[in-house]
């Protein structure tokens, strides 16, 4: 068996072909795959490959260059990245968003927030609780996004196991969540109240559209520790020009702004306002 090399039952992952794979997710979504991620790749990648009935790692990576497939990269990606998340997720940044944030809001004018790495929706939900119980059912706007359709799509439905109602607080599980029955038994439903108020929406964000603009709040947790250094700013000086001046920008608690020429100040840790 080559060195240079990983398998999946006879199928084999050379070196070359891995920085193949991460030149062109890094291009396509600013993803920086290291080096060892190869094997992880090769366990996601393996079984999509036998799915499909191909017969080698090149053969997928041609599917997904040639664009042939455009639904196929939106598989490729959602295998690749990962999605881990829950309801009130590090909820001190929830507490400022309805203490300070809200309490600073203009009267007359709604609050813009952008949940800018959804994942499988529980960041919005929450946002969406936090504000409605704040506000009220007007006087704000949420949009949700990330760079996957099947992901959106599961955000996008508010449905979710049982036992995620242990990380939501007894009075929002009340207030914005439905217990599943009949062949929805074991499940919870967000409330329709909050679910004609999320926008969700699938972004790439290497490519934010010019409409994406004008947020008081931008929560942006957990994904740039996935970029590069270039691709990190590259997205933070894009997602802070649609933040109004003395907006917010909220990132996961492992994240910093160290070392980047940035609009932004540091109010606390993972914590920033807009210049």
């Amino acid at each position: 068996m080559p060195t240079d090399a990983s398998t999946l039952e006879g199928i084999v992952l050379s070196d070359a072909e891995f920085h193949q794979f991460q030149e062109f997710f890094q291009d396509r979504i600013g993803l920086h795959l290291a080096d060892h991620k190869k094997q992880l790749l090769v366990g996601r990648f393996g079984k999509r490959l036998r799915e499909l009935g191909l017969r080698s790692f090149r053969a997928y990576f041609e599917r997904l260059r040639n664009g042939s497939d455009p639904g196929e990269l939106e598989t490729a990606v959602g295998l690749i990245t990962t999605h881990e998340t829950h309801f009130f997720r590090e909820s001190h940044h929830f507490d400022l968003l309805q203490g300070t944030i809200c309490g600073a809001k203009a009267p007359g004018e709604d609050l813009r927030v952008w949940s800018a790495a959804c994942s499988t929706g529980e960041e919005p939900w929450t946002i969406a609780m936090c504000l409605h119980q704040r506000l009220g059912p007007g006087g704000w706007e949420l949009v949700a996004s990330d760079v996957s359709n099947d992901v959106i799509a599961q955000a996008a439905a508010g449905l979710y196991p049982m036992e995620r109602a242990s990380e939501i607080p007894p009075h929002y599980l009340k207030a914005y969540c439905l217990k599943g029955k009949d062949r929805f038994l074991g499940k919870l439903l967000i409330d329709r109240t909050l679910r004609d108020r999320v926008e969700f929406r699938q972004l790439n964000l290497l490519e934010i559209p010019p409409e994406m603009t004008g947020f008081d709040v931008v929560f942006l947790r957990n994904v740039i520790i996935y970029f590069d250094a270039p691709t990190k700013f590259h997205v933070l000086t894009e997602v802070a020009r649609r933040i109004r001046p003395g907006g917010w920008l909220l990132l996961g608690h492992s994240e910093s702004l160290t070392g980047m020429d940035l609009p932004l100040n540091q109010v606390k840790p993972s914590v920033f306002r807009r210049i």
